[in-house]
């Protein structure tokens, strides 16, 4: 795909958002605006935060939508509805109380949402699979069949046993539409 490779397109691992297991809700949503102002190299923002370990190896990603679940979840309620469930309730009657429990507890209020801050970012990161690596070696192809296979959003880009980057479907999807317009433009001359 013309002259791009992982490498151009990447986010280095020192510009994306990132914290440390032990870290909160709030340390993971601020760490994710901080990198959104900074960064500037694309148009496509910065969706998802880094969890580091003490040896600052990436041991989890957490998106946009695990902040959303982590923020919607009420802790108090899950035993009741794992056990309404182990008895044979229908999943219909657990949706119902479920909503019923969300108009009293309101996601937005603000109980909820200082719950929400103090949660810790282990406890809803998505531990990375091993179809999440790339190399920073690796081709473009490559990397857009496992965005594609995996239906990933990113993938991590390794040099050795080094994570050094993160390659973000937003910036391929770019660069291929790119290629994609200037391979029609190419074929009209």
């Amino acid at each position: 795909m013309g002259n791009k490779s992982i490498k151009d397109l990447m986010v280095p691992i020192e510009e994306y958002a990132t914290v440390r297991v032990g870290a909160s809700l709030l340390d993971a949503v601020n760490a994710l605006e901080k990198a959104q102002e900074a960064y500037t190299a694309s148009k496509y923002q910065h969706r998802a935060i880094l969890v580091l370990d003490s040896r600052k190896k990436v041991v989890g990603k957490i998106g946009q939508l695990r902040i959303l679940k982590a923020v919607e979840a009420s802790d108090d309620f899950d035993d009741e509805w794992e056990t309404l469930k182990k008895y044979g309730f229908s999943d219909g009657y657990i949706a119902s109380r479920k909503e019923q429990n969300r108009v009293k507890n309101p996601i937005l209020g603000k109980a909820s949402l200082l719950e929400a801050a103090a949660k810790r970012v282990e406890d809803f990161m998505q531990k990375p699979t091993p179809g999440e690596f790339v190399s920073e070696d690796c081709s473009l192809d490559v990397a857009i069949h496992k965005l594609v296979s995996g239906t990933h959003l990113s993938l991590l880009v390794t040099r050795k046993d080094r994570i050094v980057g993160i390659l973000k479907m937003a910036d391929v999807f770019g660069a291929v539409f790119h290629e994609m317009r200037k391979a029609c433009l190419d074929e009209k001359r």
